[in-house]
């Protein structure tokens, strides 16, 4: 990476056990190393490193990704070009090289009905339909991956850091929504490509990440529309949720890997009225 775009290095540990803060420790003595005990969430982590940062913007970079330096200099010229614009993401890539969402419209109950409901297929209301935008122009969005994710320091000061009441998923949302209502711009520069190695393992529907996701997203809902918005949302969930359950149930006496979707939905479906 270029000395002359990077002030700072700094790698947040948390609470791996492969000997990673060793490594790092003995490569490279010049990062500085947070290195937690325990995982205290993406929220947590990450602001122990914007506490310290002190440069112009900070970039939010995820362990799972690979990165050329072209891509830095591509979002650092864009926002200094940009000076309205609070953050900007990266195009990101599946390790095949094919498309990953790396945006979306902000969250909202109905949306992610529609989505829950397969509808996307008929028209992009929860996601965007990436694959038709330009891949050289730059695009207004409204909310960003925070696998890549370059934010103005001066906006951050203005609206605060990353929620850590969010343990995992949906802080980066959040932090967002707060950017886009203090009036900065978001914006996704394709020209700043990163490889994201996440979707291999999110196909495998971990039950715990499940549960944590739908419990950040109600959290979401309850923070910026209250007590009904989350009541709705999780109203929509079980309307979503209960065909599938039955689905897989049904499938689940032939299928391990149905009867293992249907014990997911079922302990979703449990634990929605206590979210």
């Amino acid at each position: 990476i270029p000395a002359q775009l990077v002030d700072q290095l700094i790698v947040v540990d948390n609470g791996s056990t492969d000997g990673s803060p060793r490594m790092v420790r003995e490569s490279f003595p010049e990062v500085i190393l947070l290195a937690n005990r325990e995982n205290l969430g993406f929220a947590r982590a990450n602001n122990q490193a914007l506490r310290q940062a002190h440069g112009r913007y900070a970039l939010l970079l995820n362990s799972d990704t690979e990165v050329d330096a072209g891509c830095f200099r591509e979002l650092v010229a864009f926002m200094d070009a940009h000076p309205q614009v609070g953050a900007a993401g990266a195009l990101l890539l599946n390790p095949d090289g094919s498309l990953q969402p790396s945006c979306h419209p902000m969250l909202t109950p109905w949306r992610e009905f529609w989505r829950l409901c397969f509808l996307e297929h008929i028209k992009h209301r929860a996601t965007y339909d990436m694959a038709k935008w330009p891949q050289g122009k730059p695009r207004r969005v409204e909310a960003i991956k925070g696998a890549c994710l370059l934010l103005r320091k001066e906006a951050l000061d203005q609206v605060g850091l990353l929620d850590e009441r969010y343990f995992m998923d949906t802080e980066e949302v959040d932090l967002c929504y707060r950017l886009q209502q203090a009036g900065w711009e978001l914006y996704w520069v394709p020209q700043a490509q990163v490889l994201h190695y996440e979707g291999a393992s999110s196909r495998q529907i971990p039950e715990r990440m499940m549960l944590q996701l739908y419990q950040s997203k109600i959290q979401f809902y309850r923070k910026f529309g209250g007590e009904a918005r989350a009541r709705l949302f999780k109203a929509l969930v079980w309307v979503a949720y209960l065909p599938r359950l039955a689905w897989a149930a049904l499938r689940g006496s032939v299928s391990p890997e149905w009867a293992h979707r249907a014990r997911v939905y079922r302990r979703l479906l449990a634990a929605l009225p206590a979210m």
